[in-house]
């Protein structure tokens, strides 16, 4: 039986029990390695450019530099950097905040390692992660601002919007359907044109608005 396939992690916490627990926990796991941990954004973000890695797990308040200023460097630096966001916060404007940073997915400090983990192999494999608690709060502080928006998308593109709410790939989602990744690739393109959203994370909020994703 082949090994699992393991990800090299990278860790950004300021609370130095919870950054050794949590390190020591996915050491453990045959599918994690931790490469590097931070204990604020600029350490990280040098973590993040000189420590080879596949996922960084940032904390928003930090001090010297906060994850959101670390998530916006690292960004522009590598556009295709995955950082996933680690907050004890479930506020609606921590999340759009890391959401415009360019986080690829948002977990909260109260998951279990599974929900950890899962989050680091999904994003790592080109999707995105939101915890349902982080998604059920956003439920509830859209649904008095929920609006009926016009019929945008096609059945094809909400089919395909539902499957990257879901944290599927665009390889994955191909799979699913029986249609090529470069289809997918386009229709990606084209939900983004027509709803306004920079990015995955932006499409899971706009699904949530309009009913699409069903949480």
């Amino acid at each position: 039986m082949s090994e699992p396939k393991k990800y090299r992690v990278l860790l950004a916490d300021d609370h130095a029990l919870f950054l050794s627990g949590l390190s020591g926990l996915l050491s453990r796991r045959p599918e994690c390695e931790v490469v590097g941990t931070a204990a604020n954004g600029a350490e990280c973000l040098q973590l993040i450019r000189t420590v080879p890695h596949d996922v960084v797990l940032m904390d928003i308040d930090m001090p010297v530099m906060d994850g959101i200023q670390a998530t916006e460097l690292a960004l522009a630096d590598n556009p295709e950097e995955k950082i996933i966001t680690l907050s004890m916060h479930a506020e609606e404007a921590f999340y759009f905040r890391m959401v415009e940073a360019g986080a690829k997915g948002f977990i909260l400090k109260s998951a279990d390692l599974d929900e950890v983990v899962a989050a680091i192999r999904i994003v790592c494999e080109g999707g995105s992660f939101f915890s349902q608690e982080l998604l059920q709060h956003l439920v509830g502080s859209l649904k008095t601002s929920r609006q009926e928006q016009p019929a945008l998308l096609s059945d094809r593109e909400k089919e395909i919007l539902l499957l990257i709410c879901k944290g599927l790939s665009n390889q994955e989602i191909g799979d699913r359907l029986f249609i090529s990744k470069r289809t997918v690739d386009k229709h990606r393109a084209n939900i983004l044109e027509k709803t306004g959203c920079k990015n995955t994370a932006n499409l899971v909020v706009w699904a949530i608005k309009n009913g699409i994703v069903a949480i």
